[in-house]
């Protein structure tokens, strides 16, 4: 995802270098960043299926548009600064706090990379296989044996500079997004074209639409967080934007109604598809459904148009290459925003910042299989290959919206710095109102961390406590050990 989403968006700004951009182009380039098929899935499989529109439209009134808009009031003030997090973090509250930005963003990238192999090659088995079962079925020691040579080889590929799964990325990511406007497309289409399709009629009665607010609700609320995460990526081109001030507004407000239909439609097409009820028949159901639930989607809409396994192939092999190279870049790019930014060097130890001929930072490199490393041996222990996907799938909820949370402590700062720090655009004129909305989403992607932790397995619930710590530990004491180099050499 990364991949796609940082090559695409670099490419579309070099196009429009020479002209503003039009608030509708601004919301696709937004929505390609933000969202994707697997969002989808996520939501009907932890949601209890339809269910989840009621939390999408909470999760997006409440949550989404004030973030997007916020974004957008920190890209126009830091437009000459890379409109980073970590710059927004340098320029209102200073150098160290910065390289804390930018370690948390390197540092839930561990989480996501060791996600990326078992990801990939449950695509592979798919496209081989067309089936479930043979991969599920795998000891889960040879898989994840399997997953860590898998990463190791492209830990390698990084260190060497190779650069062409990137493209790759590229393409894969945009075959995965037009994929996902025809599977809603075509699921709506199904039940003319084949009405003894064999169809699931969806309950949309309130007592099934309204959601139990219990404690695998609130546990899950992170995967929502986690969906709708990552516009900050569009805000450095506020100001590249066709009248800004009314032109990013209108651009971000159009990409939340976007998400909305997708989501919404995208879960009715679903329960058109799949029973709710044999999904939570029990955890190793649930499990697979999370693991397999994509590639059991397009499979059945290829079976309701006869045209057997084709896009079942064609989503797999399109999967495969997107997981893959995703991987590399993800080894790669997030150390470099960490270790290329000179406001955070003086932060790191020298060793770190070690780099080989083809310009990798080879030691951070080796932190990286340490630590992804670890936890793919860690869930060797895991009772199955299917129950490896979903415990990374709730680890990268927990983790990655962390990274959320600078951009709201850089807001709140813009905020206070009004009077010196200038924005052609304000998301809200009223610093209380603006206060509120920043204390808001914090509170909301913190909260939601912290209860996605929560399982009821035991294994998966100390992965979920420990990884922060550690992670966020490690980002503690590496300023130590730079500071003590420092001082030796002086």
């Amino acid at each position: 995802m990364i991949a796609r989403l940082d090559i695409y968006i670099l490419r579309r700004v070099k196009m429009e270098s020479s002209k503003k951009i039009v608030w509708y182009n601004l919301a696709f380039m937004a929505f390609s960043t933000v969202w994707g098929f697997g969002n989808v899935l996520n939501g009907f499989v932890y949601f209890n299926g339809i269910q989840v529109i009621f939390s999408w439209i909470l999760m997006f009134a409440l949550y989404f548009v004030p973030y997007a808009l916020m974004v957008g009031e920190l890209g126009s003030a830091f437009k000459d600064s890379g409109g980073g997090v970590s710059s927004w973090i340098n320029e209102t509250i200073g150098p160290k706090f910065a390289y804390y930005a930018g370690w948390t963003y390197w540092a839930c990238h561990i989480t996501y990379i060791a996600s990326k192999g078992s990801g990939g090659l449950k695509a592979l088995s798919w496209a081989v296989f067309r089936n479930a079962e043979t991969y599920d079925t795998f000891p889960t020691v040879y898989v994840q044996l399997g997953t860590l040579a898998v990463f190791l080889f492209f830990c390698w590929v990084a260190s060497r500079g190779l650069n062409p799964l990137k493209k790759l990325a590229t393409i894969a990511g945009s075959s995965m997004f037009i994929m996902s406007i025809l599977y809603i497309l075509m699921m709506f289409a199904a039940p003319v074209i084949n009405p003894n399709g064999g169809f699931v009629t969806p309950d949309f009665s309130w007592d099934n639409i309204f959601p139990q607010f219990n404690l695998q609700y609130f546990t899950s609320l992170s995967i929502l967080v986690f969906a709708v995460g990552g516009c900050e990526k569009i805000s450095p081109y506020v100001n590249k934007v066709e009248n800004p001030s009314k032109g990013f507004p209108k651009g971000m407000i159009t990409l939340a109604i976007m998400v909305v239909v997708c989501a919404i439609l995208g879960t009715i097409a679903m329960g058109m598809m799949f029973d709710p009820a044999v999904i939570n028949a029990d955890p190793d159901t649930f499990n697979s459904y999370v693991a397999n639930g994509a590639y059991w989607a397009f499979q059945k809409l290829g079976n309701y148009y006869g045209i057997g396994d084709t896009l079942l192939v064609l989503y797999a092999l399109c999967n495969m290459i997107g997981q893959f190279a995703v991987l590399v870049v993800s080894i790669d790019a997030p150390l470099r925003m960490l270790l290329d930014n000179e406001q955070s060097k003086e932060f790191v130890p020298s060793a770190l910042l070690k780099q080989n001929k083809y310009g990798a930072y080879t030691n951070g490199i080796k932190l990286v299989i340490v630590l992804s490393g670890s936890i793919i041996l860690i869930q060797s222990f895991v009772p199955g290959a299917a129950a490896v996907l979903a415990q990374l799938t709730k680890l990268n909820s927990v983790c990655m919206p962390l990274r959320y949370l600078w951009v709201f402590v850089a807001y709140i700062a813009l905020r206070k710095a009004i009077r010196t720090i200038d924005a052609e655009y304000r998301f809200v004129k009223n610093q209380k109102i603006a206060y509120f909305f920043g204390g808001w989403c914090f509170l909301i992607t913190a909260a939601c961390c912290i209860m996605g932790m929560y399982n009821k397995d035991p294994l998966t619930m100390a992965l979920n406590i420990i990884t922060p710590i550690v992670l966020t530990a490690l980002g503690l004491i590496l300023p130590m050990i730079a500071k003590r180099e420092q001082r030796k050499e002086s």
